[in-house]
């Protein structure tokens, strides 16, 4: 019987190509190859060129770099990363490691199986389909003990001792890489989730942030009307009250028994100069009050229509009249009356607003007298009709770093002095969001910011 064993064993087992040095020999010879050609790669390049470098060395049909997983039904399984089919590589797949040789492996020992192994395993389809004959598999472990993903070489013909011990050398230096590859890109996941959390959280911090600052520059909107409205009402309201002394005057005047015609004409000369100046002054604090509840409307609201450009923008630097009287500074807006455009009037304010404030904050630190310039034209560029503007002032101008660093957010030149850093982001970001783009120029004198928005013909 033993005969007979002997006698099926050489059958099926070639005899030895090699003897132990030239097999270490070709070994050698091997791993400096695949070290080679993998040296510079990583990841996922790193087991396509694996996977073929090892067929080739081994002579083999298939060898697989997978990866452990969990599959649907709660069962590991393996999710391929690279498979060498023979002539090319072959599409990923997921297998159930149930019933398999892989599983085997996976258990951190190494599987191999000179010839038979459908036979071995007979529920694995895949074996089947491959025609697999001889198998070895080799776990690849991490650093902390944990089976990661397998690496093993499939072939259609039985295989021969010399191959075995050079599978099993090759498999073993290049599974610990492959280990290796596999825990860094678990490492790269984890680190970009972190990333995005963090940057998620960044994110939603500067919309906080940005959201507050608009109502800040809203609040300090709303003080600078309050104090400005405050003036003529408080006129008319003197005004009115000297309205009321003349009436009665002039009604003492009527019932006594002697009228003077020129003591009435004087009364009510005087009554009409109180009067008009009484409507001179309502009419003043209605216009505050109208531009400002315009220019409120319009940063609370999201909607397209057609802007009067000159008509909105007269609205806009009234509402901001006080802070700009207190600065020094006068504003200039040169833009055809005719020159009508389709904008979001609420963000459209807000680039405004930002632009006049941050002029007021910044061009000119000692205060005025400044003058700050807005023009505005029609423009075909590339084909496309655009809206050009130019903001410009006459302050103390920038330098090379703060033009570079203008519209980064949270970058302001008045850290501490109340500068949040986000007024010109916002005045980017809006533009952005618009279509439109936004750009600081050099120049000797002043500032220079240029704005350009897409205007297409209105319909």
């Amino acid at each position: 019987m033993m005969n007979d064993d002997k006698l099926l064993a050489e059958q099926v087992m070639p005899p030895p190509l090699f003897g132990a040095e030239d097999g270490r020999a070709l070994a050698e010879a091997a791993l400096r190859s695949i070290t080679a050609s993998t040296a510079r790669v990583r990841g996922d390049d790193f087991l396509r060129i694996l996977v073929h470098d090892l067929a080739r060395a081994l002579d083999v049909t298939y060898v697989i770099a997978g990866r452990v997983v969990v599959m649907d039904d709660g069962q590991e399984g393996i999710r391929t990363l690279a498979v060498w089919g023979g002539a090319d590589y072959l599409p990923n797949m997921e297998y159930s490691l149930l019933h398999t040789p892989c599983q085997d492996v996976t258990d951190q020992s190494m599987c191999f199986h000179a010839c038979g192994i459908q036979a071995d395993y007979p529920e694995d389809t895949l074996l089947v389909d491959m025609r697999a004959e001889s198998y070895i598999g080799m776990p690849m472990i991490d650093t902390e003990g944990r089976t990661l993903g397998i690496l093993s070489a499939i072939d259609t013909r039985p295989m021969s001792e010399d191959k075995r011990l050079l599978a099993l050398s090759l498999l073993s230096i290049f599974a610990a890489r492959g280990a290796a590859e596999l825990q860094h890109q678990e490492r790269e996941q984890v680190l970009e989730h972190k990333v995005q959390q963090r940057t998620e959280a960044l994110r939603a911090a500067q919309t906080i942030l940005i959201e507050q600052e608009k109502m800040a520059a809203l609040g300090a909107l709303v003080a600078g009307v309050a104090h400005e409205v405050n003036t003529p009402i408080g006129v008319a309201v003197t005004a009115a009250s000297t309205l009321s002394s003349y009436a009665a005057e002039l009604a003492k005047c009527v019932s006594g028994e002697r009228v003077s015609r020129s003591e009435l004409v004087a009364t009510a000369q005087r009554m009409q100069e109180a009067a008009l100046l009484v409507e001179r002054n309502l009419l003043r604090a209605a216009d505050l009050i109208g531009n400002f509840k315009q220019l409120a409307v319009d940063q609370g609201s999201l909607h397209v229509t057609t802007l009067a450009l000159l008509e909105h923008a007269h609205s806009v630097v009234s509402a901001h009249g006080p802070a700009l009287r207190k600065s020094g500074i006068s504003v200039v807006l040169d833009i055809a009356p005719e020159l009508r455009v389709r904008l979001d009037p609420g963000r459209w304010s807000q680039v405004l607003s930002n632009l006049l404030m941050n002029s007021a904050k910044h061009a000119y630190p000692d205060g005025g007298p400044g003058v700050v310039t807005l023009g505005a034209c029609m423009a075909e560029v590339d084909g496309l009709r655009w809206l050009l503007l130019e903001f410009a002032d006459d302050g103390v101008g920038m330098t090379k770093e703060v033009r570079e660093r203008l519209f980064e957010p949270f970058f302001t030149t008045k850290r501490g002095q109340g500068g949040s850093g986000l007024g010109m982001h916002i005045v980017y970001t809006i533009m952005q969001q618009m279509g439109g783009q936004a750009a600081v120029e050099a120049c000797q004198s002043g500032s220079r910011i240029k704005l350009r928005l897409p205007a297409p013909e209105q319909a």
